[in-house]
């Protein structure tokens, strides 16, 4: 059975911009009304919810202890309220308004300078919203809904979504030239780094869990310093700390100043497949498809793609 509500979204609406404001007077302008409605109208509200609100004096207006409780509620009602405005412009349109999209760390700092722009470009209506997160936290946040898709490497536990090719980014060995497993011109392969100590990533880094998976074989160590970052991987390993696994994708930042020797893979080569992800059921998966399109369409990507194609 449906029970009407006592009160409206507009009256929380004055009710958070009193908060917000500080004032009557001020909240009244705020939202374009004569000061007598908006006073009506909260009036009206907390009779509704059976609770004072504020505290009112001539010189001011405070929140009480229940109205702070009945505010953060009443935000989050506006906010699902203005989300569903938004998600009913997005089904009408979905390459227009907002997505959050999440990001990881070993990606963004590669990838966002050569997609984004290509993004707003073919999709000038278009606003994305990234959000950098560590991989489980990145999928949590997305089957919770926080997110609408996840740029990441495909990795085991990704059940329940769908998601769409983005590149394939092979791992190379990194280090100081001096290293006598970087100056051989032939490419690497993993026997020879057994016993080898390596620099890795922090835990909760799925780079870090695929580059000990393809070096489980070789019974690499690990080295006595765990990087929160590729950038602090690369300048340790360019130093002789060590050497690392990089993803290919990185080394143009990571060694522009080429400070590294690098030695590429043999095939099959260790690598990461990158991918646009969605929650299976999420009404925009085309959009996001489109999206994914464009992002694989970069120059960057097309350029290593062909470049491994003759490799």
């Amino acid at each position: 059975m449906l029970v009407p509500h006592p009160f409206s979204l507009r009256q929380l609406q004055y009710a958070a911009a009193v908060a917000a404001t500080g004032g009557f007077r001020k909240a009244a302008q705020l939202c374009h009304v004569s000061q007598p409605s908006l006073s009506a109208q909260l009036a009206q509200l907390e009779e509704a919810l059976g609770v004072r609100l504020f505290e009112r004096d001539r010189r001011r207006v405070l929140v009480t202890p229940a109205g702070n409780e009945m505010l953060a509620r009443a935000r989050r009602v506006l906010l699902e309220a203005e989300d569903l405005v938004a998600a009913s412009s997005r089904l009408r349109d979905p390459l227009c308004g907002t997505l959050r999209i999440g990001v990881i760390p070993t990606v963004s700092p590669y990838l966002l300078p050569e997609i984004t722009p290509a993004i707003h470009s073919t999709y000038p209506r278009l606003t994305l919203h990234w959000s950098e997160e560590k991989t489980q936290v990145a999928l949590r946040l997305l089957r919770d809904g926080a997110l609408d898709a996840v740029l990441l490497a495909l990795v085991p536990g990704m059940e329940g979504l769908d998601h769409h090719v983005v590149a394939e980014d092979p791992f190379v060995l990194a280090g100081a030239p001096s290293d006598p497993l970087l100056r051989p011109r032939g490419p690497a392969r993993v026997k020879e780094l057994e016993g080898v100590s390596l620099l890795l990533l922090e835990d909760g880094h799925c780079f870090r869990d695929q580059t000990l998976a393809f070096c489980e074989d070789a019974q690499v160590r690990e080295a006595g310093y765990r990087a929160t970052s590729l950038a602090t991987l690369a300048r340790m390993a360019a130093g002789g700390a060590g050497l690392t696994l990089l993803p290919e994708l990185s080394l143009a930042v990571e060694n522009r100043h080429e400070e590294l020797a690098v030695r590429r893979f043999a095939r099959p080569a260790p690598k990461r497949t990158l991918v646009l992800a969605w929650r299976a059921q999420y009404p925009l998966a085309m959009a996001l498809r489109q999206i994914a399109t464009t992002m694989a369409s970069v120059p960057m990507l097309k350029r290593a793609a062909r470049g491994r194609g003759h490799g």
